[in-house]
C-alpha cells in the first residue's frame, strides 16, 4: 500500500526543515552537491529508561523514498520564498536543478520489528551530499515516532504476561498522523487489536471495542441499555460496567447474559473503566463466577500503562484483557525518542573514504565514524551481544574484544566462531531502486514477537534493566579515539 500517496495524494519531499533546504541549496552553490556522503540515523538511550527499543517505521521510509521528487506546486512555493532583502531564497537555476532530481542513494537498515540498541546505526543512507541531507528530516519523524511507540507497546505487552492488550488511543493521539503511525506500531509491538477503524482498513489490523458510557445514559436504565445493546451484537457482548454503581452493573450484567444463554447465545465479558481496578476486578470475577460464567472476559481500562498494569498483576487482579490508549499512543512519559542522523565518513576528490566524527564535551555525544554496520551473536537463539564494526575491517573468528561506545573501560572478549551472527543492516535501495521486499506487517509483527523472545528477560524488566552488551570493534574504537584526539588538537606525545 502507498502510504503517502493514499493519504496525502501529493509528494512529501517539502516535509522537512528550512534548514535542510537551504544547506543542500549551499552544497549546491559550492559545487559539493553530488559529493558522496555516508549519513547514520541511530538513537543514543534508550526510551522510559528501559534495556531495549524496537525498530519500527521502515515501510514509510520506503514509502516517502519511492516517492521522492519535488513537483510543480513544490517549486512554486520555494520559488516565491524571499529573503530579508526582498530577494529570492533560492536562484532560479537551482530550482532546475531540484526539478530534475533523481533518487539515487543507497539505504541499509534494520528491519522492522528488530530489536536495536544506542549508537548503533537503524538506518544508513549513502549518496549525493544533497539527497542524503534532504532524507534527514523525513527519516528522523517517521522512525522517532513509530520506533517509540512499538517499543512502549512491546513494554505494555511485557507487563501483560501474555494477556491481550488492546491499543484505545485514537481520541488521544497527536492528530491523524499519530494515530494511524501509532496504531500500527502499538501493532507490531505485540497490540491484538485497535480501536482506530482506519487503521484497520490501511493496515490490515484488527478492530476491536464496545461501547461508552453515553449508551448507557442515552437509556432510562442501565438494564434497558444492556438488553439494547445485547439484541444489536448478540455474540460479542461486553458491558461497560461502571457508568453508574460498578457492581449493580456487573449484576445488570449477570442478568443480561442470562438471558443471551437462553437464547444459545453467550456473554463474552465486562468492561471496568474507573475506580479501583484490583478491588472491582476481583469482586466482579467472583460475582460472574458464581453465577455460572468462569469464562466471561474482564476487561479493564482507564489511563493504564506498563507500570499500573504490573502493579495490578501483583495485586493479583482478576483482568483478563487490557485496553491502553493515552499512555501508549502518546508514549505519554517520554514523547520523543531523540533519534539523531550524523555525517560519518564523506568521499574525498581522489575517490577515497575519509571517516567523519563530530566532537562533544559529552561523549555520549561523539558519533561512530566511518561506514559501518552492526553484528548480533547468538547462543541457542539468545542474544549474547552486539558489535559495531567497520565493514572492510577483517574480523577474527578465534577472539575480538567489543568496546562500549561511552565507557572505554566496559568492554568484552567475544569468540564469533561459537556463535551463530545476524548482520542488521540490510539492503533497502541500492542507486535508488528498492532492491527489499517488504514484509506484511503480520510478519513484521512476528519478527518483533521473535526478537523480544532471544532476549534475556532481564532486559526487558520495567525497571532497572541488565545493560545489553552493545559495543565498538576495537579497531573502530581506536579510529573513533584517534580522530577524536586530532579534532580536539590533544598533544599525544608526538612530535
Amino acid at each position: 500500500m502507498k502510504i503517502t500517496k493514499d493519504l496525502y495524494q501529493s509528494s512529501l519531499v517539502l516535509l522537512t526543515d528550512f534548514y535542510q533546504l537551504t544547506m543542500a541549496y549551499a552544497y549546491w552553490k559550492s559545487g559539493k552537491g553530488e559529493q558522496e556522503a555516508v549519513f547514520n540515523l541511530f538513537f543514543r538511550k534508550h526510551p522510559f529508561q528501559g534495556g531495549f527499543t524496537l525498530a519500527a517505521g521502515l515501510d514509510y521510509v520506503v514509502d516517502f523514498c519511492n516517492n521522492f521528487k519535488f513537483e510543480k506546486a513544490d517549486l512554486e512555493y520555494l520559488e516565491v520564498m524571499k529573503d530579508k532583502d526582498g530577494s529570492p531564497v533560492f536562484e532560479a537555476a537551482f530550482l532546475e536543478y531540484l526539478q530534475t532530481l533523481q533518487f539515487t542513494c543507497d539505504i541499509d537498515a534494520v528491519e522492522e520489528g528488530t530489536v536495536v540498541f544506542p549508537n548503533s546505526p537503524m538506518v544508513r543512507v549513502k549518496g549525493p551530499l544533497i539527497q542524503c541531507q534532504l532524507l534527514e528530516t523525513p527519516l528522523l519523524n517517521i522512525i522517532n515516532f513509530q520506533t517509540l511507540i512499538a517499543t512502549k507497546a512491546a513494554r505494555i505487552n511485557f507487563a501483560a504476561q501474555g494477556e491481550p492488550v488492546l491499543e484505545f488511543g485514537l481520541r488521544r493521539a497527536q492528530g491523524i498522523d499519530g494515530a494511524l503511525a501509532a496504531s500500527r506500531a502499538a501493532y507490531i509491538g505485540g497490540c491484538t487489536s485497535t480501536s482506530n477503524v482506519m487503521a484497520g482498513k490501511l493496515f490490515g489490523i484488527p478492530v476491536a471495542g464496545t461501547h461508552a458510557h453515553s449508551w448507557i445514559m442515552s437509556f432510562e436504565t442501565e438494564m434497558e441499555a444492556f438488553e439494547a445493546y445485547a439484541d444489536a451484537f448478540p455474540d460479542q457482548c461486553v458491558f461497560l460496567v461502571d457508568t453508574y454503581d460498578t457492581l449493580n452493573g456487573v449484576k445488570n450484567a449477570i442478568r443480561v447474559g442470562e438471558i443471551l444463554r437462553s437464547k444459545g447465545k453467550e456473554m463474552v465479558g465486562i468492561r471496568i473503566d474507573s475506580g479501583d481496578l484490583a478491588y472491582y476486578s476481583t469482586k466482579a470475577r467472583q460475582m460472574l463466577d458464581e453465577a455460572g460464567f468462569p469464562n466471561a472476559k474482564i476487561v479493564a481500562s482507564n489511563d493504564l500503562d506498563e507500570h499500573i498494569i504490573a502493579s495490578l498483576k501483583s495485586q493479583d487482579a482478576a483482568i483478563n484483557v487490557w485496553g491502553v490508549g493515552t499512555k501508549l499512543v502518546t508514549a505519554y512519559d517520554q514523547p520523543a525518542l531523540g533519534a539523531v542522523y550524523k555525517l560519518s565518513a564523506i568521499k574525498n576528490a581522489d575517490g577515497h573514504w575519509e571517516p567523519k566524527v563530530k566532537v562533544s564535551q559529552q561523549s555520549l555525544k561523539i558519533n561512530v565514524p566511518g561506514f559501518h554496520n552492526t553484528k548480533r551473536y547468538y547462543s541457542k537463539g539468545k542474544a549474547v551481544a552486539d558489535m559495531i564494526y567497520l565493514e572492510d575491517q577483517e574480523i577474527n573468528p578465534k577472539g575480538v574484544v567489543i568496546i562500549d561506545p561511552v565507557d572505554a573501560t566496559r568492554r568484552k572478549r567475544l569468540m564469533p566462531a561459537f556463535y551463530q551472527e545476524e548482520i542488521l543492516l540490510k539492503p533497502i535501495f541500492k542507486n535508488g531502486k528498492k532492491v527489499y521486499k517488504l514484509p506484511t506487517l503480520a510478519e513484521i509483527r512476528a519478527r518483533a514477537a521473535s526478537q523480544l523472545d532471544s532476549l534475556d528477560k532481564t532486559h526487558m524488566r520495567l525497571v532497572n534493566p541488565h545493560l545489553y552488551p552493545v559495543g565498538l570493534e576495537e579497531n573502530l574504537h581506536h579510529l573513533r579515539m584517534e580522530l577524536v584526539l586530532k579534532a580536539k588538537k590533544f598533544d599525544n606525545g608526538e612530535d
